[in-house]
């Protein structure tokens, strides 16, 4: 089984239409809306994150019958159902707002993703932007692109090497553990900018877009991060754990780092986690 360029705008239709009727309507609305902490003040999740999951899940179970979907909220209620990220024959992992602390701050900067994998591998990726109403896909082995809402597309491609302190770099470091946090803290200046948006989503779509070089991260549930890794890959970049092994959704550790090609990749690891370097 493969999804084709039908099925990815399929996808990209239940997602859009998810945005409009459940996600956009309650944006700057938070006063009025469930706004619940889950693992900290940091983790939040509001009644739209819900609403959107269940819109999504309902409508790809309708296109794919007999597919799993894996939400990040649903997940969160029974995390048993990430053990099928690696066996299922399709399954569809959703983040239904990637970047809730945003869309609670009134910060028009998060999305929804969506990404399929066939027994573990990830074969397709789409991250949705509600706010503009556009969406950037991929398909394993046929690109990367970005889908506006007047029907137009455009091919994405990665941004070309640089030297690293030519590199503009996303690096979020809050969830790293401490003795890694200060080494990295330490690094940051050898690189040219670095930034942290609050938002995979709209991270690895600049990525991906050629407007930054590298991403860095550390927690690595997969609906943070499977959508958006094919789209880089597919983008033509080249990423890998932090001890150069490649990524997969069903690994939770060992960060990954994004670099428009390998050997930018090995540059900005030596620099960016050798301990006084």
């Amino acid at each position: 089984m493969k999804l084709s360029h039908a099925d990815a705008l399929t996808i990209g239709n239940i997602l859009a239409e998810a945005g409009v009727a459940e996600i956009m309507p309650r944006f700057r609305r938070v006063p009025e809306i469930e706004v619940r902490t889950k693992t900290s003040a940091f983790d939040v999740v509001t009644e739209a994150d819900e609403a959107a999951e269940q819109a999504i899940s309902a409508a790809l179970l309708r296109a794919f019958p007999g597919a799993v979907v894996i939400g990040e909220e649903g997940t969160s209620r029974d995390p048993s159902a990430l053990d099928q990220v690696g066996t299922a024959e399709l399954a569809f992992i959703i983040d239904p707002i990637d970047g809730t602390r945003n869309f609670t701050s009134g910060l028009p900067l998060f999305g929804t993703m969506v990404a399929a994998t066939m027994r573990g591998e990830i074969v397709f990726g789409a991250i949705h932007d509600p706010v503009c109403s556009d969406t950037a896909f991929a398909l394993r082995g046929e690109g990367a692109w970005l889908a506006l809402p007047d029907g137009k597309r455009h091919d994405l491609k990665v941004a070309p090497a640089v030297p690293v302190k030519q590199m503009d770099a996303i690096i979020g470091i809050n969830f790293l553990p401490e003795h890694l946090r200060a080494v990295v803290a330490g690094n940051v200046a050898k690189l040219g900018m670095s930034a942290w948006l609050r938002c995979a989503a709209h991270e690895y779509r600049m990525a991906a877009s050629g407007h930054c070089h590298l991403l860095f991260y550390n927690k690595l549930m997969p609906w943070d991060h499977a959508a958006g890794w094919l789209l880089h890959r597919e983008a033509g970049g080249y990423s890998a754990h932090f001890d150069g092994s490649p990524y997969r959704p069903v690994n939770l550790t060992g960060g990954l780092l994004c670099a428009p090609d390998e050997a930018s990749w090995h540059a900005a690891r030596q620099a960016i986690l050798t301990a006084g370097g």
